[in-house]
């Protein structure tokens, strides 16, 4: 059953006591804390993570397309303009 959020800003980690063993000596030889040794890792990756997942890559032929729509775009269907002048509103 999951616990309750509770925004604190902690973290809980379940760790093999040897994997603990190794990132506190790695940390201990930057000259961090733990939190620090794991947060200088993990947030740049993150990061990263979140800006790849927000980017879009279009292709050379997908770009001109967006481009050439941007410039030209196509008539709006009827249906549309009668929804838009009565005020209609998405729910």
């Amino acid at each position: 059953m999951p616990r309750a959020l509770k925004d604190n800003g902690r973290v809980e980690l379940r760790l093999r006591p040897e994997d603990k063993a190794t990132l506190t000596r790695a940390a201990s030889i930057k000259r961090l804390d733990l939190t620090g040794y794991i947060l200088r890792a993990a947030l740049p990756q993150a990061q990263a993570d979140i800006a790849e997942s927000e980017r879009l890559a279009l292709s050379e032929r997908d770009s001109l397309r967006v481009l050439a729509l941007l410039e030209h775009p196509p008539k709006a269907p009827d249906r549309l303009v009668r929804a838009a002048r009565a005020g209609f509103m998405l729910p």
